[in-house]
């Protein structure tokens, strides 16, 4: 590619010049005249390197051809050949005798015979290409500027920004302007972005391209580095089409630390026309709604969202302090307010806090963001979930679609939507919403569970478990996926298998009400009900800040305790405890639902027809 291409400039014949040059290199030298062992140190070369003199490797190289390949390699288009026919020229006059030179054919030496005759083809060949450019015929101008020709881009994955700082403590920063950039691309274009979460595994891999696109299942990756010093920032950039590692685009952008979302917005803006070779009305859009922000305010904000992502009480209990920090810093700050009702959303069914206070304060930090900005996916997507553990269901749903319509590529916004289609009985959709969000994000965890669960929720119990095993495949020690196997088993009646699945999700998630009302049913329905009174007792601790009533229910219910099953469902409702919601659907729940006041617990909580 050009220089001029690969800076993402306009680009004409003369790139088409460049092009012939590096061919005519190639077979005159037997070496590429530009190569890195990656496709950062190649693009680098091109743009900045000088070529090496084509005569050094190649000897008896005639000077004038030596003269006319590196005429074609000039870095600036102006000093290159202007057309091909002033190219053919030369390569012409090169295969033709000088004037008085006396050359007997059958004293030239074969080599010499085999370039004149290579060069007199390529003199021709030029011609014809000029004139199929010239007239792009059958589309040939597309094909050989890179436009056309080659299978469509139609998913994307933006690999880790390398951080090149040289301080270890700026690695939040260069993971969080990937995510942002993540975030720009997917709402910008109408291609499959994959998730962060799945490409931060391949932080600092040594896996080739193409090995990290079978994995993603991409046709294409962005890969590059952020530079922060003091209040400026440097994104370096790459588009590479996975498959053959070609090298479509690179550039560079710098600007002040709080101009960044325009920085961010600028980058995805480049590789979109790159991709679809226009600007959408969709990034036009994401262009005209950023704004300054502070720099210390946004510093936190990714701090935040680095801590969230890990998933655990002390991460969430930091990037809880990292969001109020940064709203404290720009009280208008929309993302802030979104980053922080996502920690009180996992906070509460995760860590039995109670619910009441999560869900309040969850509430008022996503309003607060959509007053701010109503176009942000993640908000609308934490809003939603919010209403949802409320009972709001018309309220969820519109929440849920509107934010899958702001960002299709959001892979929460599917995760999180599949739960309430669930929780609804709309089990086909629930299992193509989970499914969605594995394709956007193959390497999550939360995520591979999440759609074993759906499947169990829809009773295909053998597909829950092959699915939860493909999870543990990536880690053995993801307690949800033991959790999903455990219940897949249990409700086989394979309690020999379930019931240890089910003890290495407590192991693995201490204090979750759920896992253990899980264990609590399999040891009832397996006839060891001193155990799963054992379980009682622990779900009924005084020390909890709140009581599981759901959860409660659920082990009385396995044990065939009607009455008891009933009461503590009532308390449930009394205090609208979030896993009401999945009152329709718990398979142990099953023999209550001829119940006359299970039927009025139905109908309290407001379950959609």
């Amino acid at each position: 590619m050009s220089p001029e291409q690969l800076r993402g400039e306009p680009v004409d014949e003369r790139s088409d010049i460049w092009a012939a040059g590096t061919v005519l290199y190639e077979m005159a030298t037997g070496r590429s005249a530009f190569y890195g062992k990656t496709a950062t140190a190649t693009a680098d070369a091109i743009l900045h390197k000088p070529v090496g003199p084509p005569g050094r490797l190649a000897h008896e190289l005639s000077p004038r051809f030596e003269d006319i390949i590196l005429k074609c390699l000039e870095k600036e288009a102006e000093n290159r050949y202007q057309s091909a026919k002033e190219l053919a020229v030369d390569l012409r006059r090169l295969s033709a005798p000088r004037a008085g030179a006396r050359v007997r054919v059958a004293e030239t030496k074969p080599w010499r015979r085999a370039v004149r005759s290579t060069v007199a083809g390529l003199a021709t060949l030029l011609i014809v290409i000029a004139l199929l450019l010239a007239f792009n015929a059958g589309g040939w101008r597309g094909r050989w500027l890179g436009r056309g020709g080659q299978p469509q881009i139609s998913s994307l994955a933006v690999l880790p920004l390398a951080n090149l700082s040289r301080d270890p403590e700026q690695d939040y920063f260069a993971d969080g302007m990937t995510e942002a950039l993540i975030t720009d691309l997917a709402k910008s274009t109408d291609l499959r972005v994959i998730s962060r979460t799945s490409v931060m595994q391949y932080k600092r891999t040594e896996k080739t391209l193409p090995e990290i696109a079978r994995e993603l299942q991409v046709d294409a990756v962005v890969e590059g580095s952020v530079e922060k010093s003091g209040n400026r920032v440097r994104i370096t950039a790459q588009l590479i089409r996975a498959a053959t590692d070609r090298h479509l685009w690179a550039e560079s952008y710098e600007r002040d630390l709080q101009d960044i979302l325009g920085l961010q917005s600028e980058v995805a803006h480049a590789i979109t026309q790159q991709v679809e070779g226009r600007l959408s009305e969709k990034t036009e859009a994401s262009r005209e709604s950023s704004r300054p922000v502070n720099p210390e305010a946004y510093e936190d904000y990714l701090k935040g969202r680095y801590y969230w992502n890990k998933r655990d009480r002390a991460s969430l209990e930091k990037a809880l302090a990292y969001f109020n920090a940064a709203i404290a810093k720009d009280p208008n700050y929309a993302l802030a307010y979104a980053g922080l009702a996502d920690v009180y959303v996992v906070l509460g069914p995760d860590w039995a806090v109670a619910p009441k206070n999560v869900n309040e304060q969850a509430k008022k930090a996503a309003q607060k963001a959509l007053e701010i900005d109503d176009s942000l996916a993640q908000a609308h997507t934490s809003l939603a979930s919010i209403y949802h553990n409320e009972w709001n269901w018309q309220g969820a749903e519109r929440e849920f679609r509107r934010a899958i319509q702001l960002d299709p590529n959001y892979s929460t916004a599917h995760q999180w939507y599949s739960i309430f289609l669930a929780t609804a009985g709309r089990f086909d959709e629930a299992v193509k919403e989970a499914t969605k969000a594995a394709e956007l994000d193959p390497l999550s965890l939360i995520i591979s569970a999440s759609l074993g669960n759906r499947l169990n929720e829809a009773r295909r119990y053998e597909d829950a478990a092959n699915q939860c095993r493909k999870t543990l495949d990536m880690d053995q020690n993801f307690g949800l996926a033991h959790l999903c196997i455990g219940i897949s088993t249990v409700n086989q009646g394979r309690f020999q298998e379930g019931i240890p699945e089910l003890q290495k999700a407590i192991e693995l998630l201490p204090g979750s009400p759920y896992s253990m009302a899980q264990l609590g049913v399999a040891y009832a329905l397996s006839g060891d009900r001193a155990r799963a009174r054992k379980v009682l007792d622990e779900l009924k601790n005084p020390s909890r800040p709140y009581l599981p009533a759901f959860s409660i229910a659920m082990v009385y219910a396995g044990l065939a305790d009607k009455e008891q099953t009933i009461s503590w469902l009532k308390k449930g409702y009394e205090e609208r405890n979030d896993d009401m919601v999945y009152m329709k659907i718990e398979p142990v729940l099953d023999p209550m639902r001829s119940d006359p006041r299970f039927q009025d617990l139905i109908r309290g909580v407001d379950f959609p027809p």
